[in-house]
């Protein structure tokens, strides 16, 4: 069975900036072991799974509503050297990311509450909207920081994700598609990757006013304030890269279009802003119908 085609934004946290019992168990789950960075889609298909056949609401928790002891243990773990810096640190390691399975479907519902029709709710929830909701809102508000450490997208990678990463520190790993071990990520440091979104939402703000981009770029900057100083930012094509053949994963220059965007804003050069989102535009199409077909 593939991979999720699901790609995603994560922060790690120093393990020094978790404290009381969570900061005991993340430590006992390092020592076990941590889920392997490659198989975090899996685990969470393999959690979702599990809550069906457990008949539990949300998936990463029992039937009674508790969370379930596995899915509060599935953290990933990486090392401050993994991690590119300019003129930001991270650390000290580990560097330490939450799946955060059940609190990001608890927020995954309160967007659904939000923007569904009440004949949608009605055919497909089996308690009302608004004690789903004041659940939901009581799983958010357990979180230590307020917030996820993970947010994901389905078929695509938002195109303002890619203002956050240096392209020329991409991390690439060509092996079968079936292979977990084939991957596309780059590693930043927080500080690093406040900066250029910070210069990236006043850029776009300038050039597509407060819609479209810039909201996507803003309420990124507005999540990442949520974390530690010295926390390090991933952004990941986690299953997509199934998707692409080998020589479009090499020839991908999607974070260099991106930041070449913004380059020729700053510099008020229209044509090669145009140029660029072409490029864009004729890289991500195929994924677009993709997901039209699926």
């Amino acid at each position: 069975m593939p991979r999720p085609f699901v790609a995603y934004l994560r922060v790690y946290e120093p393990l020094s900036s978790f404290g009381g019992s969570l900061g005991d168990l993340l430590r006992a789950v390092i020592e076990d072991g941590a889920v392997e960075h490659a198989q975090a889609g899996v685990r969470e298909r393999e959690v979702w799974f599990r809550s069906q056949l457990a008949n539990a609401t949300l998936p990463g928790e029992l039937p009674d509503g508790r969370p379930s002891p596995s899915s509060v243990r599935d953290v990933l773990v990486i090392d401050p050297a993994e991690v590119h810096c300019e003129d930001a640190t991270v650390g000290p390691g580990p560097l330490v990311c939450p799946m955060d399975v059940r609190a990001r479907s608890a927020a995954a519902l309160m967007g659904f509450l939000e923007t569904s029709t009440p004949m949608l709710r009605a055919a497909m929830l089996s308690d009302s909207p608004e004690r789903l909701r004041a659940r939901a809102a009581t799983i958010l508000g357990d979180q230590p920081n307020g917030s996820v450490h993970i947010v994901s997208t389905t078929w695509t990678v938002p195109l303002p994700w890619f203002s956050l990463v240096d392209p020329a520190h991409r991390h690439i790993v060509v092996a079968p598609r079936d292979d977990p071990r084939r991957q596309v990520f780059w590693r930043v440091a927080m500080g690093d990757a406040r900066r250029r979104i910070e210069r990236a939402a006043t850029l776009a703000e300038q050039t597509f006013g407060d819609a479209g981009p810039t909201r996507v770029l803003i309420d990124t900057a507005a999540w990442l304030e949520n974390f530690d100083d010295a926390s390090a930012v991933e952004l990941d094509y986690g299953g997509l890269v199934q998707l692409f053949s080998d020589e479009e994963l090499l020839e991908d220059t999607s974070a260099d279009d991106v930041n070449g965007i913004l380059d020729a804003i700053e510099a008020s050069d229209a044509g090669e802003v145009a140029e660029r989102f072409t490029k864009l535009r004729d890289f991500w199409a195929g994924m677009a119908i993709r997901e039209r077909f699926n």
